[in-house]
């Protein structure tokens, strides 16, 4: 893969200030103005790069995709094992997981969805992303007798339905005892669905 071009940079560096400013006094408050502010620049030269703040708001749930992506970083030159698939399950049932992207941001452009199609479209494409990628390691597990799942895609489907459904009503949860329990809960379920055993089961170290 080439070197990002000086305008890439300049466009990952707005959104992440865009993502942080969003974060701390919410999307429908956040301007240009106040981006600009914060990296001490001209709006103009942010008008250069992202002309409305649609287009700004295109650009980062793009970034959210790369984010959640990051947790199928397979290192192994053979191909996934075992450890992999148990490591990619410990981390979508994780707070680790969970901080990747702010909740209130995740939802707000949930929200919007409803109302615009790109961002309807961009939203199906990042949950797609997720699903096909985790059955693929499914698929390249079946292959080496590590699982033995009829159907990896609705299998990779279903399971993302319960960390969907997990970290939404777990959103609304306030008390830190209760939480992890019931990740803990709705981890073992998806460990029960792939027919393996727990990470902490087999190496003693949990979530790591």
């Amino acid at each position: 893969m080439g070197r990002k071009s000086l305008k890439e940079v300049r466009q990952q560096e707005i959104v992440k200030v865009f993502y942080k400013v969003a974060k701390k006094e919410g999307y429908e408050n956040t301007s240009i103005a106040k981006i600009a502010k914060v990296m001490d620049i001209n709006p103009s030269l942010i008008i250069h790069y992202f002309e409305t703040r649609e287009d700004l708001t295109y650009a980062l749930i793009d970034y959210i995709l790369e984010r959640y992506l990051l947790i199928y970083t397979i290192k192994n030159k053979d191909g996934v094992t075992l450890s992999d698939l148990q490591k990619t399950v410990e981390m979508l049932f994780s707070k680790k997981w969970n901080l990747l992207f702010d909740d209130g941001l995740f939802y707000t452009f949930y929200a919007l969805a409803f109302r615009e199609k790109k961002i309807k479209v961009k939203y199906k494409a990042i949950l797609d992303s997720l699903r096909l990628a985790l059955a693929s390691m499914i698929e390249q597990c079946n292959v080496k007798h590590i699982t033995e799942v009829k159907d990896p895609q609705t299998t990779a489907d279903f399971i993302f339905v319960l960390v969907d459904g997990a970290y939404f009503y777990l959103s609304l949860e306030s008390d830190n005892k209760a939480y992890g329990e019931r990740l803990d809960f709705y981890k073992d379920q998806a460990y029960q669905i792939l027919g393996i055993k727990a990470l902490a089961l087999t190496t003693g170290i949990a979530g790591s």
